[in-house]
C-alpha cells in the first residue's frame, strides 16, 4: 500500500477527528461508491490495519466511551482524497477530539513495545522504520522518545559489528 493512499485514509479520518474502525471502513466504502469504485471490505479491513501498524493513524483507547478511536498519526499528511469533504454532510459521525497528551503517551508505550519486539528480533528494518518512527512521534507530539531512540541505535551499531 502506497503513503499516499494512507494519508488519504488519514484526511479522512482528520475529518471527524477520529473514527472507530468500523467508522471508517463505512465511510471509505461511501467515498469509493461517490468516486464510482468497487470495495472489497477485506482489502479496507487490511488497508485500515496496514495504515495503524505504519503509525499514519494511530488508535486511541477512550475510556469514556468504552472504544477504539483511530485518529491522524505522526507518520501521516492527512490529504484529502476526491469527493471526500462531503463525506461529513453524508454520514451521521461525530466530530470527536482526542485529548493530544493521553493520545501521545498511548502511542509512545506501543512505540516502546514494538521497539523492543525489533531489538529482540535483531529486525534491522524494522528497528530503522520505527526510528523513523520516534523523530516524527517527538515533533508530532511534543514527546521525548530520546531512550527509545538510542535503545535501536544501539540495535543497529551492535548488528553493524556483528
Amino acid at each position: 500500500m502506497s503513503e499516499a493512499t494512507y494519508d488519504d485514509l488519514a484526511g479522512v479520518v482528520d475529518l471527524f477527528g477520529a473514527l472507530t474502525r468500523e467508522e471508517l471502513a463505512t465511510a471509505l466504502g461511501e467515498l469509493a461508491f461517490k468516486q464510482s469504485r468497487e470495495t472489497d471490505a477485506d482489502a479496507l479491513s487490511d488497508t485500515i490495519s496496514d495504515a495503524v501498524d505504519a503509525y499514519y493513524l494511530v488508535p486511541y483507547e477512550d475510556d469514556e466511551t468504552d472504544a477504539e478511536l483511530l485518529t491522524v498519526g505522526p507518520m501521516a499528511f492527512p490529504t484529502l482524497p476526491e469527493r471526500a469533504e462531503d463525506l461529513p454532510h453524508i454520514l451521521d459521525y461525530p466530530t470527536r477530539e482526542v485529548p493530544r497528551g493521553e493520545l501521545a503517551t498511548q502511542v509512545e508505550a506501543r512505540l516502546r513495545a514494538a521497539a523492543a519486539s525489533a531489538v529482540q528480533s535483531a529486525d534491522e528494518d524494522e528497528i530503522e522504520r520505527l526510528l523513523d518512527v520516534t523523530y516524527d512521534l517527538e515533533a508530532w507530539a511534543d514527546t521525548d522518545v530520546g531512550s527509545i531512540r538510542e535503545r535501536l541505535d544501539a540495535a543497529l551499531d551492535a548488528e553493524g559489528q556483528a
